[in-house]
């Protein structure tokens, strides 16, 4: 059916509810918007800096959220996300950082049930990443002749555990001196 378009999101995840997840953000067609690797280091340029300020400023526009480790790649964006409730002194009632909780996660998986809505899509980590793109491509069509920024989508992973959360910002940590192998691959999947 054309113009059909097949959901890679977990069927009945709620993706409003407290949690880790690790999502990867690609450029339209991989274009190296952002920078370069020299010697294993990534340089940003200026729409790399805008990309990483976009990131950063995530717990401004969504304070539900918080975000972890991510590095800004020449073609893609690797980061944590960790969803959960702000209290007042600014702290995260959640999985945060290390002290990530075993329980949390598609183990403590808790479907929609039928009828049921979510608590609200302006919380999902969809929402979120939205956001994010919407704040670069508003700054890449202001200051290039960029039009088109990001694919259409974009890859998440739901955080089970303390050892995948190490794992997976062990994988960001690496991922610039990795970045011969990860720009042809930079979700982490075979293609």
């Amino acid at each position: 059916m054309a113009g059909h378009r097949h959901s890679i999101r977990l069927k009945g995840y709620d993706y409003s509810q407290k949690g880790a997840y690790f999502v990867t953000v690609c450029t339209q067609n991989r274009e190296k918007l952002f920078g370069e690797i020299i010697d294993g280091v990534m340089k940003l340029n200026d729409a790399g800096m805008v990309a990483q300020q976009c990131w950063n400023d995530i717990p401004s526009h969504f304070p539900h959220a918080i975000s972890d480790l991510f590095v800004v790649m020449p073609n893609h964006i690797h980061g944590i996300l960790i969803i959960g409730d702000r209290y007042a002194d600014g702290k995260i009632d959640g999985p945060v950082g290390a002290d990530i909780d075993a329980s949390v996660g598609a183990k403590n998986f808790s479907p929609l049930h039928t009828g049921q809505r979510p608590r609200g899509t302006s919380k999902t980590v969809g929402s979120i990443i939205r956001g994010f793109k919407i704040g670069v491509t508003k700054w890449m069509r202001r200051n290039t002749s960029v039009e088109h920024v990001w694919q259409r989508n974009y890859y998440e992973h739901i955080v089970r555990n303390k050892n995948e959360m190490a794992a997976i910002r062990k994988y960001i940590i690496d991922n610039p001196l990795k970045w011969e192998i990860d720009r042809e691959n930079p979700d982490g999947r075979n293609e």
